[in-house]
């Protein structure tokens, strides 16, 4: 249902014929995206309803420790293994000549990162070697990139060396350039992470793209090129090859679509912050507190989008109106729990829709996007739940299956984020 985590991805090309095309190349400035469970991605994993549920809380903290006052604490599910990969994978082409990797997108992080050849630790077979690479260099302390690095410090070699956590593991890298080529778009003096020393298990095994809105992500360091705008469409989870798309620039985006102000919170300047005003649930603006909802960025609280957390996650107060208003209006049924899902029906049952109303814009859920099926003992779930408890639970979380089949326009110079419905399938 959900394995690993985290995301990004996109408008996909519908495969009409039984057979999977897996080299099937991308088009300039629009790239084929693999959910990292596809029949095309080598990193296919079984990963149980149990562990899929424990997996997306772990995300959720993780983004909640971003947010919050603690920047770089980030809590860890206890007595667990957590694979905490984003969900989905896109190919890169880095180097001269190009050493071929499978990255993972991650829309709320910056710096990307790759197993390097040396790595001790890693867990992919498939390691860049900046050897081999006529227009591989390493950046030295002095460079301005290392500022903007996560934790930087100075090697013995005067090298840029960094250390950060990601969920549950933890990299040591040193900063380095080298042409990153996208389909045919070639990115001259990339910066990115060289990842010499890993421990953990939710690093995505082949590197990490980040889409995030900070100096060194992917949409800053091409903005020339990209002019700082992307969307994306996520496949919904019943496609049989996983396959979406990727669109860099402000070419071919979508002219018709609804879009709502993006907001800036200087406290996670990389975060892709909206102002949700409300959840109707069927014709019903459900009652939440306004606190529950409200953009702060002296706390971090507010609504983000991200690829990566699989279920939406609401604030305690707008989960608890937000469920009772649905179990109120699904008649003669009594609501179950399974694993982390407290609001669960089995056989045929007649559900409300559910309505997000941003600044601007209201985006209703199709069932496919409001539901998550199990099967086991035939039952349905709302495929939301509660932000867990803790100091920096501020944050309300627009996941992607909420996400599924509508493109997502991240247009950063005009400063809004659209949606579109689309069928990424």
């Amino acid at each position: 249902m959900r394995s690993h985590l985290l995301i990004l991805l996109i408008s996909l090309l519908i495969l009409k014929s039984e057979s999977i095309n897996c080299n099937e190349k991308s088009h300039s400035s629009d790239l084929r995206v693999f959910h990292i469970n596809s029949q095309c991605s080598p990193f296919k994993t079984s990963v149980s309803w149990a562990d899929t549920l424990l997996q997306d809380k772990a995300r959720f903290l993780y983004l909640s420790s971003l947010a919050g006052v603690r920047k770089s604490s980030v809590p860890i599910a206890s007595g667990r293994a957590i694979v905490q990969s984003p969900t989905y994978i896109v190919r890169a082409n880095i180097g001269t000549p190009a050493q071929p990797m499978l990255v993972a997108l991650d829309t709320s992080n910056d710096a990307a990162w790759i197993p390097c050849s040396g790595c001790v630790g890693c867990s992919s077979s498939v390691l860049f070697d900046p050897s081999k690479s006529s227009s591989s260099r390493t950046l030295q302390c002095e460079a301005p990139q290392c500022k903007q690095a996560p934790n930087p410090s100075c090697t013995v070699s005067k090298s840029c060396g960094f250390n950060m956590t990601y969920g549950g593991s933890t990299i040591e890298a040193y900063l380095t350039q080298d042409t990153l080529t996208l389909a045919s778009d070639v990115i001259p003096n990339y910066t990115f992470g060289c990842i010499n020393k890993a421990s953990g298990t939710s690093l995505p095994a082949q590197g990490l793209m980040g889409l995030g809105r900070g100096p060194l992500s992917l949409i800053s360091q091409s903005q020339n090129l990209y002019q700082s705008t992307f969307s994306y469409c996520l496949p919904n989870s019943k496609s049989s090859n996983f396959s979406g798309s990727l669109r860099l620039g402000p070419k071919n985006q979508p002219i018709r679509i609804k879009t709502t102000p993006l907001l800036k919170n200087p406290r996670r300047s990389s975060l892709y912050y909206v102002n949700l005003v409300g959840i109707r649930v069927g014709n019903k603006i459900v009652d939440i507190p306004t606190s529950a909802l409200a953009f702060d960025p002296a706390t971090g609280a507010g609504t983000i989008f991200d690829s990566g957390t699989v279920y939406t996650r609401l604030v305690e107060p707008a989960y608890v109106a937000v469920r009772n208003e649905f179990r109120r209006r699904v008649k003669n049924a009594n609501a179950t729990s399974l694993g982390g899902f407290d609001t669960c029906y089995s056989g045929s049952v007649v559900f409300p829709s559910v309505t997000f109303m941003f600044a601007g814009m209201n985006v209703t859920l199709p069932p496919d996007n409001l539901l998550i099926h199990s099967s086991a003992g035939n039952l349905s779930c709302l495929a939301m739940a509660a932000a867990p408890v803790n100091v920096n639970s501020v944050l309300n979380v627009i996941a992607s299956m909420q996400q599924q089949n509508h493109r997502v326009l991240i247009d950063v110079p005009n400063s809004r984020l659209g949606i579109s419905r689309e069928t990424c399938t």
